[in-house]
């Protein structure tokens, strides 16, 4: 019986991981020794273990370093977090070209990327004296589906990150110099989700998002405060769950033009300020209201997980404006109670309504969106238990649904005071 040589492991690659890799051979092979298996077969047992295990298993010979550069690797991140990092990447872009999750992070003190197209004058001779590291390098990974750039010295525009056809998650959070374009995305058409935050240098409509519209599932624009466009021009995208447009100033709509069959899988909405209905909306009248909340339980209806949980208690601070013809100044005497110009949404059981409410608590009558449940119900009992304490806080403003003229509110301050 001829004997096969098996690869010499000693001194070549840490044992554990060794180990690992010649059990996971014998498990699915029981019959043959590593040397007598395929390179694409040890590339596809390669593709169970992380980057950093294969590049270590990659040393023990020839046949494994090849196998290594067919291996897909899994779905495991990669972040270049230091010089120490970079280099690793850069002897990946060959070693391992399948890489397919990939973190470009801040490479510490004394070191930056290369200058992008374009930098910023100012910046670059301010970072001269550093030492540059090239990011194209990052163009071999041809099979890369998830790109995140955080808080990365950046400066400039780079068209590299935006050239992977089968990317499907990019974020980019934290470049302050990084300068790119929504229209840029039309290099990415596998795109699924997209998250943009506090890149100062951004710029685009949302228009330009269009061009995924068979694809998105997700977008996250945050403190992008050069994109613009309105909220409608996502409304027809068929596969958008989650939208969030929160502290993006230019971005205009109305959460009341949202139709039936608009946003048609839309799971999270997060809008803001400048959006009518928005986070920190205001009211120009009181008399808008109404109309207002029940377009809002019209889409609560439609998904109640739209808001977020932890802001709908609250009505994500809208409130009457200061400029609003109905609003009266709060005299601040010892015993005023103040004026109910915030608003509240409130639920007991699966009943939802809403309220005019005080900075201090004080709420005026619930105007229920929904009828009582019945006393024969099952959840009878439960929405009468979690009705207490939301009738509580209904004393100051009782029998007023909504807060009461400057005249009512002096008389009622004038009762407190007593």
């Amino acid at each position: 019986m001829p004997h096969h040589k098996k690869p010499r492991l000693d001194g070549r690659l840490d044992g554990p991981v060794a180990n690992a890799a010649v059990s996971a051979v014998v498990d699915r092979y029981t019959a043959a020794t590593a040397n007598e298996l395929s390179g694409d077969v040890i590339a596809i047992i390669f593709g169970s273990f992380p980057p950093d295990d294969i590049m270590r298993m990659r040393r023990v010979c020839i046949k494994w370093r090849e196998a290594a550069k067919k291996t897909i690797v899994p779905m495991t991140e990669f972040s270049v977090d230091s010089v120490r990092k970079y280099n690793a990447m850069r002897v990946m872009t060959t070693a391992l070209p399948n890489l397919q999750q990939l973190s470009i992070r801040g490479l510490r003190s004394g070191h930056k990327y290369s200058d992008g197209e374009d930098p910023d004058e100012k910046l670059a001779r301010y970072h001269a004296s550093l030492t540059s590291h090239d990011v194209n390098i990052i163009s071999n990974f041809t099979k890369l589906r998830v790109l995140h750039i955080e808080g990365a010295p950046l400066n400039g525009r780079y068209p590299v990150f935006f050239r992977f056809p089968l990317l499907e998650k990019l974020i980019i959070s934290d470049c302050p110099y990084l300068k790119w374009d929504l229209e840029m995305l039309q290099g990415l058409p596998s795109l699924k989700e997209l998250g943009c935050n506090r890149n100062s240098r951004l710029t685009g409509n949302l228009r330009s998002l269009r061009v995924l519209e068979h694809t998105l599932e997700k977008l996250e624009v945050n403190s992008c405060k050069q994109i613009e466009g309105n909220l409608m021009d996502l409304a027809d995208l068929p596969h958008l769950k989650e939208l969030d447009l929160d502290h993006t100033p230019a971005i205009t709509g109305d959460i009341r033009d949202i139709g039936e069959d608009d946003f048609p899988v839309l799971e999270s909405l997060g809008l803001p300020r400048s959006v009518y209905g928005g986070m920190y909306c205001e009211f120009q009248l009181i008399s808008e209201v109404p109309s207002f909340m029940q377009a809002i339980h019209l889409l609560l209806q439609r998904t109640p997980t739209l808001f977020r949980e932890i802001w709908l208690p609250g009505a994500f601070a809208w409130s009457l404006s200061g400029q609003s013809p109905d609003r009266y100044e709060y005299d601040n005497i010892y015993g005023c109670p103040y004026p109910p110009f915030s608003l509240q949404i409130v639920q007991a059981e699966s009943r939802r309504g809403w309220s005019w409410c005080s900075n201090d608590g004080d709420s005026c009558e619930i105007n229920w969106l929904d009828p009582e449940p019945s006393r024969d119900s099952s959840g009878y009992e439960d929405y009468v238990e979690e009705l207490q304490p939301i009738e509580r806080n209904i004393d100051i403003y009782k029998g007023h649904h909504q807060p009461p003229s400057e005249e009512v509110y002096n008389r009622l301050c004038e009762e407190c005071m007593g």
